[in-house]
């Protein structure tokens, strides 16, 4: 299970916390780029032929489609494996084009996900992306016409301006394209964002609670009545195609992250993380050590996100048996119904809106 963070884009949009750089068309960064994730596939070679458990290979960022097809070219051919049973590459719609997807396709992604996030284009302005609504979806025309069928697409709900009204219209518009993932995003005010820089100057407000959990809960039965399963908080998925590489994350499987940003995981109790990228294109990594304490909140908050949850026995001996009869009492937990023969308990969907309170009233 690899990942490779991408740290490029072409403009900052509002929300996006994710270390990221401003590139242009052509850039020499790129090649610099491309040679030290080389360098860091080689230098971590063995551990990345062992974390092939999950077979996934994933391009995120940033922006992974300003890339030119040569640099895709040599990191996929630096790493130790032909083939990926999901290949990942997260694409801007502006950057769509036929070749572009076809020579994708060449070198084995099977996946494409597309950073949509509305189909209303004063909230694409309003949250500085490059498309607008027409721009998508002609990039999911094309997606499709290049014979790409495993599909996902990005939204975000919440936005303070974004009436319900427009936001059952985003909803409807992917549903007639029926894309076999959707990943559906409240809107959050990350650390180093524009939205936080104007959240403090007074510029921007959140949307309130009540707005957010109407469109939440309004997505939800939207998506259930086209056929999604609801298999995480924030991810939908058509029988059969829920996303392998962030299934393994929240089951934490060891996974390999290359490039400056990205996080690695041994899949035991060892995480590390790359810097951010120096002048010459370099970054240098950190890592911790993990207690059994950690390890225990990470499992809880992790595998209530998803609708398969955890097994009980295993939710009891962490929090306790107390506590694992109050919540159950209180209809903050239920059986699991996915897993015969093994009892396994979960949040109900209907309270997937408030999954975090709930995680943090069984581990405070």
């Amino acid at each position: 299970m690899i990942y490779v963070h991408v740290p490029f884009c072409k403009s900052f949009c509002t929300y996006c916390g994710f270390y990221s750089v401003i590139c242009k068309t052509g850039d020499d960064a790129f090649e610099a780029f491309a040679g030290n994730v080389c360098r860091e596939v080689e230098a971590r070679r063995q551990e990345i032929i062992g974390s092939a458990g999950v077979n996934t290979l994933y391009f995120g960022g940033g922006t992974p489609s300003v890339l030119p097809l040569g640099v895709f070219r040599r990191i996929v051919d630096a790493l130790p494996f032909d083939s990926y049973e999901e290949f990942t590459v997260e694409m801007n719609p502006d950057d769509v084009s036929a070749p572009f997807v076809d020579g994708l396709a060449g070198l084995g992604v099977n996946r494409i996900s597309l950073g949509i996030q509305s189909f209303e284009d004063d909230i694409l302005r309003r949250m500085n992306r490059r498309h607008n609504s027409d721009a998508a979806l002609r990039a999911v025309e094309t997606v499709r016409s290049c014979g790409i069928r495993n599909l996902s697409i990005d939204l975000i709900f919440g936005f303070p301006s974004l009436s319900d009204d427009a936001w059952e219209r985003t909803v409807k518009t992917a549903l007639q394209l029926r894309p076999e993932h959707i990943s559906c995003y409240q809107l959050s005010i990350e650390e180093g964002s524009a939205l936080e820089r104007m959240l403090a100057e007074g510029r921007f407000r959140e949307a309130g609670q009540e707005q957010c959990r109407r469109q939440y809960d309004s997505l939800c039965r939207a998506l259930a009545k086209a056929g999604y399963n609801h298999y995480e908080v924030s991810n939908f998925a058509l029988p059969g195609y829920e996303a392998r590489h962030n299934s393994a994350y929240w089951s934490r499987a060891p996974y390999v992250g290359l490039g400056p940003g990205a996080h690695s995981f041994d899949g035991k109790k060892c995480r590390c993380w790359n810097g951010e990228m120096a002048q010459d294109g370099t970054y240098v990594s950190e890592a911790e050590v993990l207690t059994d304490e950690d390890i225990a909140v990470e499992r809880v908050m992790l595998g209530l996100r998803t609708a398969a949850g955890l097994p009980a026995g295993e939710l009891r001996s962490i929090i306790g048996p107390c506590a694992l009869q109050e919540a159950l009492s209180k209809g903050l937990l239920e059986t699991a119904n996915r897993h015969p023969g093994e009892q396994r308990l979960r949040i109900p969907e209907n309270k997937f809106f408030v999954s975090d309170d709930i995680i943090r009233t069984l581990i405070p």
